[in-house]
């Protein structure tokens, strides 16, 4: 059977450094494919290419045998192909509906009529939002709904999702499944690129790896275990290590840091309680809108709590009232978002200058001018403890992978040295041996006496990395667990009852 699309050698270079080696890859029609590889691996670049993002260096694409050459998005999706990127292409100021249909509209458009289409199409998908939104009003899990049904609804022939899971609770991944399965008996081939293992093994048809972009294997998915694709993209054997089932030690409590007290910022915070203990790490976990993030985005300034019965907070038994994240910064808090392209580095600067901005946010007035050997130097030593792999360390940030992306927002707060870290979906779109890296990091932060927080929505994580476990729900913390006493099954009963 002929492919429907086909890549022979492709290579990608960047500054003389290949993103892409001779790469081989060809997906048949009909067919879930999964891509699986270390950030880094090439696997965003091999997908860009198909989706007329970036240009082939050498090697050739073919779709249904005929050589092609896509230069931009457009020519992509007229040829067939639409992809879902891991970071959001919507327009902010524009609604769910013109997102929708942008590039589709007819001659004279009716307001009405598209989101009149646009809710009828959205409730075919089991997709929960509103046509007449804003975008920039929407959570990350909305948004990649809105750019999942967009993909949909172009009726393409390939669709690529890149880590499309990555924002959804549960319930939404079970609807996103579904889909996929629904668009594979119509006909359409489904390229998935996921860092959840789990998901690939699930739902592919196939499995191709990559390693320092170069192929590694194609095979059936039967024949894969999450061992076996470990040690071809990482070449060693993580999945024992990487999530213990429990803690093998739990580190007992030390000073009490911070501590909430009927926090409210309606809607999304209802009276919220907790305390934050240093020498921990303490997890957090909740489905999405149960008020874990935006709680600790206002103890870190980000977000303003109510201004009348808004509660208190408490840094080492004294009140504070940040109101921006400055001198939270100054005070010791340190806030790692979970949304790193939108709020957390720079693209067009480089790794040394992102970092060094992360020092002069807490040097304030005592350090108004960029001085650019101290910026070298910074950069250098925590990118290097970091392990930032970059082509040159000169590159803009924008443009490495997902994983060194997000080490270099986390070295942006560590280089200000607080006493108090809040990671927020730390290994969101990061891969098994970045992953290895940033829970070693977590582990060292609270060996060295630090208050750690981890907000992750992915249960493994929370039970193998936190102390102790505090479960939100409904704008508030309704359990606590210690990390000898949790499973999965009381978190998970906890956070929807």
């Amino acid at each position: 059977m002929t492919p429907i699309l086909e890549l022979r050698r492709a290579t990608k270079l960047y500054g003389g450094q290949p993103a892409i080696d001779s790469v081989d890859f060809d997906l048949r029609e009909g067919e879930i494919h999964a891509l699986v590889g270390e950030n880094g691996a090439g696997k965003s670049t091999l997908t860009k290419v198909m989706a007329g993002v970036v240009t082939l260096t050498s090697g050739s694409m073919l779709i249904a045998g005929k050589e092609v050459e896509p230069r931009t998005p457009l020519e992509a999706r007229n040829l067939g192909i639409a992809m879902v990127f891991q970071e959001n292409s919507l327009v902010p100021s524009m609604t769910v509906a013109q997102n929708l249909f942008l590039g589709q509209e007819k001659f004279y458009n009716r307001l009405r009529g598209i989101y009149i289409a646009a809710q009828q199409f959205l409730q075919s998908l089991n997709f929960d939002v509103a046509p007449t939104a804003t975008v920039s009003t929407l959570g990350a899990a909305k948004k990649q709904m809105v750019e999942i049904a967009r993909a949909v609804l172009h009726n393409a022939k390939v669709i690529i999702f890149d880590e499309p899971t990555a924002s959804l609770t549960p319930e939404e991944k079970k609807y996103f499944f579904d889909l996929v399965r629904e668009l594979k008996r119509r006909g359409v081939s489904v390229i998935f690129i996921s860092h959840a293992l789990e998901e690939a093994l699930l739902i592919s048809d196939r499995i191709t790896v990559l390693r320092d972009g170069r192929h590694v294997v194609t095979d059936d998915t039967s024949t894969f275990d999450r061992a076996r694709i470990v040690q071809a993209m990482v070449g060693r054997d993580l999945s024992k290590t990487l999530y213990a089932e429990r803690k093998a030690k739990v580190r007992p409590p030390g000073e009490r840091v911070l501590t909430i007290e009927n926090l409210r910022m309606l809607p999304m915070v209802k009276n919220n309680s907790l305390s934050i203990f240093a020498g921990q790490v303490t997890g957090i976990f909740g489905l999405v809108g149960s008020g874990r993030t935006e709680t600790f985005k206002v103890a870190a300034g980000v977000l303003k709590r109510d201004f009348f019965h808004g509660g208190e907070i408490f840094l080492r038994g004294k009140p504070v009232r940040y109101l921006t994240p400055a001198p939270a910064i100054r005070a010791g808090i340190a806030y790692v978002t979970e949304d790193r392209k939108v709020e957390g580095f720079f693209e067009t600067m480089s790794i040394a200058r992102n970092i060094y901005v992360g020092l002069m946010a807490k040097l304030g007035a005592r350090r108004l001018f960029v001085r650019p050997k101290e910026t070298e130097a910074v950069g250098k030593k925590w990118a290097d403890a970091l392990k930032v792999r970059a082509i040159s360390p000169d590159v803009n940030v924008v443009e490495l992978s997902g994983g060194n992306q997000q080490k270099v927002v986390i070295a942006k707060s560590l280089v200000q040295e607080p006493d108090i870290i809040v990671f927020d979906e730390p290994t969101r779109g990061v891969d098994v041996g970045a992953i290895a890296e940033i829970h070693e990091l977590i582990d060292r932060l609270a060996d060295e006496g630090k208050a750690v927080v981890m907000i992750s929505s992915y249960l493994p994580e929370i039970m193998a990395q936190s102390d102790r476990i505090l479960v939100c729900r409904q704008g508030k913390v309704v359990e606590e667990f210690s990390a000898r006493e949790a499973t999965e099954e009381k978190i998970m009963y906890a956070a929807i009852h």
